[in-house]
């Protein structure tokens, strides 16, 4: 069996990652033990969480550390099992991280089902696609008519976010950068309006596109973003930050909004971690499977090929270069 080639982290970034924090090397494909599986990863999920991952310290998910293989979700194709569950050639979904095989156990290993491409369960059928429904259905407890923001409006949850909020009946303005990007959602995924964040005039336009003010916040990107949002809540409103992305490679804090907003307007605002939501993800797996398979909610992937190629797949990410969900196609 050929050699795994692996990803990992070499030194903390400092800032923006570059590809000197990351170390291709070659191991032995490890053997398995009792009630293990040896999966060929064949799609690699790259998400900004693992930013936070690189840098250390305590937080809500393990860091990775100096040496270690970087984190990720994969979908790939049972090559050897000791575990009665799962056969060869079966496709799962688990934790295989940036590498070409990956030994799992289940939990958390998935058995994917279903006639869906197998890459989509690292977008509606996966994390991004529970973080979208669980965040917009039990965080943002939407009412018909209400205007929701959703930053990063083309992105991985955010694309899923502005289209189950359209169905439901709320007014969707998306932020995004650029142009195509722009239309994208206005045209494809069917928000009602989606401003640039690179025009000059952003937080003139956003409050242009919001004229009865902003019920729902779902934030992706935070920063200058958020403090363009922030002005339009309306009393009751509810803010979710599902994300920070532009403040994830800063070396100085970001300057928090003006939090008598919050007092006066008696607003929500809360963190959210999707595996915080474990028992919802049955539900949120069923329900994305039959809206992609309706055809009610579409899907964009931006898809690098090459493990190799993974370090810088994800530093374009985090500067905004994909354009959908970001996949790296191993093999």
């Amino acid at each position: 069996m050929n050699s795994n080639r692996r990803i990992l982290l070499k030194q903390r970034p400092q800032g923006m990652p570059t590809p000197d924090d990351f170390a291709i090397v070659e191991a032995p494909v490890p053997a398995l033990g009792a009630d293990e599986v040896l999966v060929r990863n064949r799609f690699l999920s790259l998400d900004p969480y693992m930013r936070g991952q690189m840098d250390g310290g305590k937080s809500y998910i393990q860091a990775i550390e100096i040496g270690d293989v970087m984190n990720g979700h994969t979908v790939g194709e049972v090559v050897e099992s000791k575990n009665a569950a799962f056969a060869p050639g079966d496709l799962v979904w688990g934790p295989g991280h940036w590498q070409e095989y990956a030994v799992l156990k289940s939990p958390p290993l998935r058995k994917i089902t279903g006639s869906h491409s197998p890459s989509a369960w690292l977008g509606p059928m996966g994390l991004p696609g529970w973080t979208a429904y669980v965040g917009l259905f039990d965080l943002g407890a939407p009412k018909p008519g209400e205007t929701i923001v959703v930053s990063s409006a083309t992105g991985a949850v955010g694309a899923l976010v502005g289209q189950l909020a359209k169905r439901y009946g709320l007014r969707t303005v998306g932020i995004a950068g650029g142009e195509a990007k722009c239309r994208y959602a206005v045209d494809e995924l069917g928000y009602d309006v989606c401003v640039d964040y690179k025009s000059s005039d952003f937080p003139a336009a956003l409050a242009a596109a919001c004229p009865t003010g902003v019920d729902i916040d779902f934030e992706n990107v935070g920063g200058a973003i958020l403090d363009a949002v922030w002005p339009l809540l309306n009393s009751h409103a509810r803010v979710i930050i599902c994300g920070l992305m532009a403040q994830y490679n800063l070396k100085t804090k970001y300057p928090g909004p003006e939090l008598t907003h919050l007092l006066k307007s008696r607003l929500t605002i809360r963190g959210f971690i999707i595996s915080d939501y474990a028992g919802r993800f049955p539900e949120a797996i069923a329900q994305m499977s039959a809206r992609l398979a309706s055809g009610e909610i579409k899907i964009r992937e931006d898809i690098t090929d090459g493990i190799e190629n993974a370090p810088s797949a994800f530093i374009g990410m985090l500067q905004g270069r994909n354009f959908g969900k970001t996949i790296v196609r191993i093999g």
